[in-house]
């Protein structure tokens, strides 16, 4: 059985802030009330997970001295705030393409358990002292669970302006958990050295 670990003031001012913007997160995307628009309903629920990856981002920022950390926050709270804009500009359109009761069960039962999944790993306790190390798997998971948000969305009838701005986002997503995957593993190999 592994010890737990010891976490230091600063730490544990980071972590503080960051349970306040998952829960803030979680409420947002659990409580929106439901439409007979997909399109509608996907836009008021991930708009919370998008304003979560900015607030997450700048939480980082305020602790990390790491130049690959900041650099990636800096890149997120760029493209985040993008698609939130790209979102709110096309929300009013988006709503009149209406779905099916089948299609809305369907989407929500998928949507139910991505997030479910997504809140649970989001919200285990730290592996690390390391801020840069916790930063990384909360926003891994954060981008994973982005992903499959996205790709739910498109197996439906949904509108034609959001589908562009889904498979950027996949897109993006995909490209960054590498690039996070790759700076986690070279940040756990330092601190084990």
């Amino acid at each position: 059985m592994t010890k737990p670990i010891v976490l230091s003031n600063v730490t544990k001012a980071y972590l503080e802030e960051y349970q306040r913007i998952l829960d803030k997160m979680m409420q947002g995307m659990t409580y929106v009330t439901i439409t007979c628009s997909i399109s509608d309903n996907f836009i008021k629920q991930i708009l919370p997970h998008q304003v979560a990856a900015i607030r997450m981002s700048e939480n980082v920022l305020q602790y990390t001295t790491n130049i690959f950390v900041q650099n990636l926050a800096l890149e997120i709270i760029a493209t985040s705030t993008e698609t939130v804009e790209c979102l709110e500009a096309i929300q009013n359109r988006c709503c009149i393409v209406q779905n099916s009761e089948c299609e809305l069960y369907e989407y929500m039962c998928a949507y139910k358990e991505i997030t479910g999944a997504m809140f649970q790993a989001m919200s285990l306790p730290p592996v690390s002292n390391n801020i840069n190390i916790n930063f990384l798997r909360e926003m891994i998971v954060h981008h994973q669970g982005g992903v499959r948000l996205a790709q739910n969305v498109l197996r439906f009838c949904i509108c034609q302006e959001l589908i562009p701005i889904l498979r950027n986002m996949i897109q993006t997503m995909c490209d960054r958990i590498c690039e996070m995957e790759k700076l986690l593993d070279a940040l756990k190999d330092c601190e084990n050295c």
